[in-house]
């Protein structure tokens, strides 16, 4: 099964979606189709200033080194490539609803890839496609204040307690149950939280049920970020989001030390 594109591009992936009520399913924008790393900054990205929440004696992450810091398919291998746009389960399974506020916030970041809302200063971002599994991956790096990003990483260890099972509303799949589990990430960067989400639907009595693996991580490294969604039907690869993540934390690292010896 391959990841189709919804008619929606994902260049630069930086389009703010808002946020929706527990009403209704939520009607933002599909993101655009990702850039590779090293491409040009949208106008959007040359006009973000630095970061202003950076530590004192800390240079503000630039638009660059944002873009530098992103990893690409080359990073992952085969059978990871730059993305065909958005895919088939995005709409089908993430635009949902549900009564539990925490859990629709959940649902509405999952779906708007907001999980850390509006960044301080700058924010690049890229996805991935691997076709032979049906996933996807968006990969972001944000210059945020580190106090936004600990609240954010609070409310996502909460979420295994107060979101484990419930019940969403779609427009396509019917209702579907989500699971919400603790992933147990290695000690990347300054702080970390990862979740394994699965999403089941069965549309109809007489359907198959359709079965969606997300593992969701933030690693916050001084005041940036890196924020990660990995998703596939069925089964998602085991080593996807760790070497994701070790690769993308040594990455900025690298970039930020950069910057350093040109400061």
């Amino acid at each position: 099964m391959r990841v189709t594109a919804s008619g929606l591009v994902m260049a630069g992936l930086l389009t703010a979606v808002s946020a929706c009520t527990a009403a209704d399913p939520p009607q933002a924008d599909a993101p655009a189709s990702a850039s590779a790393p090293g491409a040009a900054a949208t106008a959007a990205e040359r006009a973000a200033p630095a970061s202003p929440g950076a530590s004192p004696g800390t240079p503000a992450l630039t638009v660059e080194q944002a873009q530098a810091a992103l990893i690409g398919e080359g990073d992952l291998g085969v059978p990871w490539t730059a993305t065909e746009g958005t895919a088939t389960w995005h709409d089908e399974l993430l635009k949902a609803a549900t009564g539990e506020p925490d859990c629709q916030r959940l649902l509405e970041a999952l779906y708007t890839d907001e999980l850390l809302g509006a960044p301080a200063g700058p924010r690049a971002a890229t996805a991935l496609d691997d076709g032979d599994d049906a996933a996807q991956l968006r990969y972001q790096v944000d210059a945020s204040r580190s106090a936004d990003v600990d609240r954010t990483l609070a409310w996502l260890r909460a979420l295994p307690r107060t979101c484990a099972q419930f019940t969403a509303q779609t427009t396509a799949a019917g209702t579907e149950t989500v699971q919400v589990a603790d992933a147990g990430l290695r000690d990347f960067g300054d702080a970390r939280q990862g979740l394994r989400i699965t999403v089941t639907a069965q549309p109809s009595a007489a359907a198959d049920p359709t079965a969606l693996t997300l593992d969701v991580a933030v690693v916050r490294i001084g005041d940036d970020a890196i924020v990660l969604t990995a998703g596939a039907l069925g089964t998602l690869p085991d080593t996807t989001t760790e070497q994701a993540l070790g690769i993308g934390v040594q990455r900025l690292a690298q970039v930020r030390e950069r910057g350093r010896a040109q400061a």
